[in-house]
C-alpha cells in the first residue's frame, strides 16, 4: 500500500486530470468534492489513501473557491493519513502580488505557499510560475515545471522562415532566451511603460524583427491588452506573421476582443487552465500538458530527478 500512487482532481480542471491520469495509466481515485447547500465546500474521499502518495490535480484559477477547495481536500487527506501529499497545481493563482513594491499591499504568494504547508501538502508541482522567486517563498518542496519542451515542438513543426523570438518585456528575457537558444533563431524584446495596473503603453522593440516572422512568448496572458498592443508594435516595424506562445490562458476582461481585433495570427496556449468557451473558435490553439505533468508525477513518485525532462 506504501508504494501505490493515488490521483485526484477538484473541479477547477477535470479534464488536464483525466489527461494526466491517461497517460499515467492510473484511474482517478474517488472524492466528493460538492457543496453544503449553503454554498459552503464539502469534500469527502472515498477511498482509503492510508500510507498512499497522493497526487491532488488543481489549478487556482478565479474564482477563489478553486484554491478553498484544494486547501480542504489537502486536509482531508491528511487526516486520512496519507502517507504524502503533493499539491499539483498546473496554474498558480495569486502569484502576481509577489513582492511588496506598494504601501499597504499583501504578498499574496506568500500567503498561499503558507497556506498549502498549513493544509497538509508536502511538496508542490507547478508550472511556469509568475516569478521564479516564488520558489522561495515555500518551506517544502517545489517542483518548477515549464511548458518550453512543448511550445518548442509546436514552434518546431511550423517550420517558420526568418524567425524571431521576442520577450514581452525585459523580464521575459531569460525564458525567451532559452527558446532562442533551443531554436536557433534571434532575439528581441518589448521595452514598455506600465501606467496603471493592467494597463500598459508600448514604447519601442529591441531587435531586428522586420521581413521576419514573430514568435512572443510569455507564461500567461490577463487582460491581452499588453499583447495586443506588442503585436501593433512589432506589425508597424514590419514584421510578417505574429504568433504569441503563453502558457497560462486566464483571459479576463475583454481579453478575447483584444486578441480577436489584434495584428496576431494565432495565440497557442495550454490547458493548465479550461479555454473560455467563446475563444474555442477564434485565434486560439490549445496543445496539452498532460503528458509533462504526468512524467513529472511519476518520476516524484519513483523518486526520481524532475529537471532531467528539462535536459
Amino acid at each position: 500500500m506504501k508504494d501505490e500512487l493515488k490521483l485526484f482532481c477538484g473541479n477547477s480542471n477535470r479534464p488536464l486530470a483525466e489527461r494526466i491520469s491517461a497517460y499515467l495509466k492510473v484511474p482517478l481515485s474517488r472524492a466528493d468534492v460538492s457543496r453544503f447547500s449553503d454554498g459552503e465546500i464539502s469534500v469527502k474521499i472515498e477511498e482509503n489513501v492510508r500510507g498512499t502518495d497522493i497526487f491532488i490535480i488543481q489549478s487556482t484559477h478565479a474564482p477563489a473557491e478553486h484554491l478553498l477547495e484544494l486547501l480542504i481536500m489537502l486536509d482531508a487527506a491528511k487526516r486520512a493519513s496519507a502517507r504524502r501529499i503533493t499539491a499539483v497545481i498546473p496554474y498558480f493563482g495569486y502569484a502576481r502580488q509577489d513582492r511588496k513594491d506598494q504601501p499597504r499591499v499583501p504578498i499574496t504568494a506568500k500567503l498561499v505557499a503558507d497556506l498549502l504547508s498549513v493544509s497538509g501538502a508536502n511538496r508542490v508541482l507547478t508550472m511556469d510560475l509568475h516569478a521564479a522567486q516564488i520558489q522561495g517563498f515555500f518551506d517544502i518542496p517545489l517542483d518548477h515545471l515549464f511548458a518550453a519542451p512543448v511550445f518548442i515542438r509546436h514552434i518546431q513543426r511550423r517550420n517558420l522562415s526568418d524567425l524571431t523570438l521576442v520577450a514581452p518585456d525585459p523580464g521575459s528575457i531569460p525564458m525567451t532566451r532559452y527558446f532562442a537558444q533551443k531554436l536557433k533563431t534571434s532575439l528581441a524584446f518589448i521595452d514598455k511603460r506600465r501606467f496603471e495596473k493592467d494597463k500598459t503603453m508600448v514604447m519601442h522593440v529591441v531587435g531586428e524583427v522586420a521581413g521576419h516572422n514573430v514568435v512572443i512568448q510569455d507564461d500567461m496572458i490577463s487582460t491581452a491588452s499588453t499583447l495586443a498592443k506588442g503585436a501593433m508594435a512589432l506589425d508597424q516595424r514590419g514584421a510578417r506573421e505574429i504568433f504569441a506562445y503563453c502558457t497560462h490562458p486566464v483571459l479576463s476582461g475583454e481579453a478575447i476582443k483584444n486578441v480577436t481585433d489584434s495584428s496576431l495570427t494565432q495565440v497557442v496556449v495550454t490547458d493548465t487552465i479550461p479555454l473560455r468557451e467563446d475563444a474555442l473558435n477564434g485565434k486560439f490553439e490549445v496543445v496539452s500538458v498532460a503528458e509533462l505533468f504526468g512524467e513529472a508525477i511519476d518520476r516524484i513518485h519513483r523518486e526520481e530527478s524532475v529537471s532531467s525532462l528539462f535536459d
